[in-house]
C-alpha cells in the first residue's frame, strides 16, 4: 500500500508576510492614535480597536505600551526621513555649494519641526519624565533616531558644509534652537515660514560657515 503523502508544510514566506502585515496594520493604528489623540488617548485598547486586530496579536508584537509608542514613532519618524531624503535630493540637485544652499538647507530642517513625526516624538519626551519604562524605551531609540537624523542632515548641507570644523555644532545649535521655537507652535497659529527665527538662524550659519556679513 503506497503511504500517504506527507501534507504540506505550512508556507513559511506567507506566514512572516502575514506577520509583517499586522505589525505594520498596529504601527500605523499606533502612530494615527499619538499623533490625533496625544499620548493619553493611545491606549493599546484604543490602538487594537483601530487596527482591527486581536488583543493576543497586539501583546505578541508589542508587550507593553511603551514598546508600542515607541516603536510607532520609530516607524513613522523612519518613513518621513524617507521621504525627506528624496525631497531635499530633488530640491538641491544642481545647488551649488554656498550660501544659497544654506539657506534651503534650513528651510528644509525646520518643516520637519511641523510634521507629525515631531509632534509624535513631543508626546512621548512629555509623557517620559514622569513614565520610568516609557524613558527607557525611549532613550534606546533616540540614539538610532539621532543617528538617522544625523545622516539626512548631512545629504542636505552637502559635502563642503558637513567638513567644515563648526559643523557639527551648528548642526546641534540649530536642532535645540528649532526644537523649543516650534514648541510655541502647540498652542499659538503662526505661518512656520515667516517665524522671524529662520532669518535668524540663516544669518548664524551663513556667518558661521562663510563669514558672509549680515543683510
Amino acid at each position: 500500500m503506497t503511504a500517504p503523502a506527507d501534507p504540506s508544510p505550512p508556507d513559511g514566506g506567507a506566514r512572516a508576510r502575514r506577520t509583517a502585515d499586522s505589525r505594520a496594520l498596529i504601527l500605523e493604528a499606533a502612530v494615527d492614535c499619538l499623533v490625533e489623540e496625544g499620548y493619553a488617548g493611545a491606549s493599546t485598547l484604543a490602538v487594537q480597536a483601530r487596527a482591527g486586530v486581536s488583543r493576543g496579536r497586539l501583546l505578541h508584537h508589542f508587550p507593553s505600551r511603551a514598546e508600542l509608542l515607541v516603536a510607532a514613532a520609530q516607524y513613522l519618524a523612519t518613513s518621513s526621513l524617507a521621504e525627506l531624503q528624496e525631497r531635499a535630493t530633488a530640491l538641491m540637485a544642481g545647488q551649488p555649494a554656498g550660501p544659497a544652499r544654506v539657506d534651503q538647507a534650513i528651510d528644509l530642517m525646520w518643516a520637519t519641526f511641523h510634521e507629525p513625526p515631531f509632534w509624535a516624538a513631543l508626546e512621548l519626551w512629555t509623557a517620559a519624565r514622569t513614565d520610568p519604562a516609557l524613558r527607557r524605551a525611549l532613550q534606546v531609540e533616540e540614539k538610532r533616531l539621532r543617528a538617522a537624523i544625523q545622516a539626512v542632515a548631512d545629504g542636505i548641507w552637502g559635502p563642503e558644509v558637513t567638513g567644515a570644523p563648526v559643523y557639527g555644532e551648528l548642526c546641534q545649535l540649530l536642532f535645540t534652537s528649532m526644537r523649543g521655537v516650534a514648541l510655541v507652535y502647540a498652542f499659538e497659529e503662526r505661518t512656520p515660514a515667516t517665524d522671524p527665527h529662520v532669518t535668524l538662524w540663516k544669518r548664524l550659519a551663513r556667518r558661521l560657515l562663510y563669514g558672509a556679513p549680515d543683510e
